[in-house]
């Protein structure tokens, strides 16, 4: 599992987020929800390991180890794996090279690409004059390669367009164990007990949940977790009042 206690991070001299806890499960996947700026983002760098986000506070315990102070090729080694918002381009590596990278050489890269829809893309170098879908399943391949137990998504339907939402969101869906099961099949709570991947997704339009059913979500509001609940009525709510009304609300309920 995933524990986060009392986490307490800063970037340069500034403090972005304060008294973060939070937990996932074996088979879980949570939706992070909140407003730009709000530290989402720096919550999965420092997760992730990222050296400019300074951990002052708390704890992050990973598969029953302390990874606090860990850095991020140890925590990858561990089965932990990142989609970036706006990952950069990375010239004279080629997307083949580095799959084989993710894979270790024992995966099937080619039907794996074809899956994604980036075979095309694979003698090219990394993430070179590719749109925003295609460097979303550019990074969804390079995912499904390494194969990790613990996924974070910064945005995933940043810069994706509807032809490639569901292909994106599916791809997800296979990654985190959670692909849709034909009728008349095993119930949900078996196939629940099942999976072994953990997920922890940003979004701000949420049409990730079309495609990903998640467990939990959060909004972070100016660097604090101000609630948690169903992830589906967290949207509404947002929708309807915002988030500072969210935020306000949850202020009042403490």
């Amino acid at each position: 599992m995933l524990l986060v206690e009392d986490l307490a991070v800063e970037v340069g001299d500034r403090l972005i987020l304060k008294h973060i806890d939070l937990e996932i499960k074996p088979g879980e996947t949570h939706i992070l929800f909140g407003p730009n700026g709000s530290g989402k983002t720096s919550l999965l760098m420092a997760i992730m390991g990222y050296p400019n986000y300074r951990i002052t506070a708390g704890r992050i315990i990973f598969r029953s180890v302390d990874i606090t102070h860990l850095p991020i090729d140890e925590r990858a080694k561990m089965g932990i794996g990142m989609s970036y918002q706006r990952p950069p381009t990375i010239h004279g590596l080629k997307t083949r090279q580095l799959v084989q990278i993710c894979a270790k050489g024992g995966d099937d890269i080619e039907e794996m690409a074809a899956r994604l829809n980036v075979d095309k893309f694979l003698d090219r170098d990394v993430n070179a004059g590719l749109s925003g879908g295609e460097i979303k399943r550019s990074e969804l391949l390079q995912l499904m390669a390494q194969n990790p137990d613990l996924l974070l998504f910064d945005e995933p339907e940043s810069g994706v367009d509807l032809e490639n939402i569901a292909l994106v969101g599916e791809a997800i869906a296979t990654l985190l164990e959670k692909e849709k099961m034909p009728r008349n099949t095993r119930p949900m709570a078996e196939a629940k007990r099942d999976r072994t991947k953990m997920g922890l997704i940003i979004t701000h339009t949420g049409f990730i949940l079309d495609y990903v059913p998640a467990d939990k979500g959060y909004v972070l509001y100016d660097g604090v977790l101000s609630c948690s609940g169903n992830p589906s009525e967290i949207l509404n709510w947002i929708s309807d009042c915002g988030y500072e009304e969210c935020a306000r609300c949850a202020m009042k309920a403490n």
